[in-house]
């Protein structure tokens, strides 16, 4: 018995109270509704800003391989551009006319 009356309500509000005064029931646990979805929702938006951390570091990734292969293709393409004119000033082929 000195256990259960030890323990008390572990409620800040008892049914006597409720019954006496509803309304202010009804916004405690209100108050106790809403603090629990602010809290989710404050986890599930720092679940989602690692998510997209790790998705922009990939893109990142794939955007400095893009540059790579791009700068090696304007290489290529400035070697046979050199070639091309060198062919064309020697007469061995004739000149390319570009409508663009």
């Amino acid at each position: 018995m000195a256990i259960k009356e030890s323990l008390g309500n572990p409620l800040p509000i008892g049914f006597k109270d409720f019954s006496k005064n509803p309304v202010v029931g009804t916004m405690f646990l209100v108050i106790i509704g809403i603090s629990a979805l602010y809290i989710d929702i404050r986890s599930t938006f720092h679940e989602q800003i690692d998510n997209q951390g790790a998705k922009i570091e990939k893109l990142e990734a794939k955007m400095d391989a893009m540059g790579q292969s791009l700068i090696k293709c304007e290489g290529a393409m400035s070697g046979a551009s050199a070639k091309l004119s060198t062919l064309e000033s020697l007469g061995k082929i004739q000149k390319i006319k570009w409508d663009i």
